[in-house]
């Protein structure tokens, strides 16, 4: 396998350098037989959330022969199913396909999604406590999405900054909440902050149901152009259908825009 050391490009090397780096991570090799395959887990709960294989190129349904690294993480089922069409990532290889998925690490997959992934798959491994101590955890921020064919975020926010929103996740007061509205926009809207959360709140207008609602103050706009659907691909983020965690990647990057 070719090695290369491309800023855009991703290998094993990279990978065990991020994950001791941002999770202090060293890789484990369990298996005395496959002494390339590695494992990476968290200290507590002892849960992989990083599996590296060298596997042969046939039992992926790959063309070509010869052997090829690999790496298996933890996956949002709904999101792995938009994963699996991108080059360069298949379903979970030896992993419950649902909740798994492979990345080629041969560099056909950009270094900054497979860190963003990679990020994702800790989060939803790791064990209360170390959330609580990670900084990843640190801020709580959703990306949720919106529906212009049902309420018209910009004549509300024109109207006042603070505005009633449905609430359907376990946001606090104080996350921050990225608005990505729907097609034909297509992009992130708005940054906002909770100031107020679990109102009830009954409502059904045969589109929109309701039980609990939260407040929600404007902070930034972004323009329509600048976190489309198309730029939250490189993130990692295929689909935005419900309430879901911003990934470390994508958080920097809507940071330097609304700073």
């Amino acid at each position: 396998m070719k090695n290369t050391t491309s800023h855009e490009k991703c290998n094993r090397e990279d990978v065990l350098k991020y994950a001791l780096k941002q999770y202090g991570t060293k890789p484990e090799y369990p298996w005395t037989t496959l002494p390339d395959d590695l494992v990476l887990r968290h200290a507590d709960n002892r849960k992989w959330y990083g599996l590296i294989m060298t596997v042969k190129r046939e039992n992926l349904g790959l063309s070509g022969t010869g052997y090829i690294d690999i790496l298996d993480i933890k996956c949002d089922p709904e999101m792995a199913g938009f994963l699996v069409a991108e080059k360069g990532i298949l379903p979970g290889y030896h992993m419950h396909k649902g909740n798994w998925i492979t990345i080629l690490l041969d560099g056909s997959v950009e270094r900054k999604q497979v860190c963003s992934l990679l990020d994702q798959s800790f989060l939803l491994t790791a064990s209360r406590n170390t959330l609580r101590k990670s900084h990843l955890a640190e801020k709580k921020e959703w990306l949720i999405p919106a529906n212009p064919k049902y309420f018209d975020l910009e004549e509300a926010f024109a109207e006042s900054n603070t505005i009633i929103w449905k609430q359907s996740s376990n946001i606090s007061v104080g996350d921050i909440i990225y608005i990505y509205m729907a097609a034909p926009v297509s992009a992130i809207l708005y940054k906002c902050e909770a100031v107020e959360v679990d109102i009830p709140y009954e409502y059904d207008d045969g589109n929109v149901h309701m039980n609990r609602i939260m407040r929600i103050r404007l902070l930034y706009r972004f323009g329509r152009d600048q976190m489309t659907c198309h730029r939250l691909k490189d993130y990692g983020v295929y689909a935005v259908r419900g309430p879901r965690s911003v990934p470390p990647a994508l958080h920097d990057e809507l940071e330097v825009m609304s700073s």
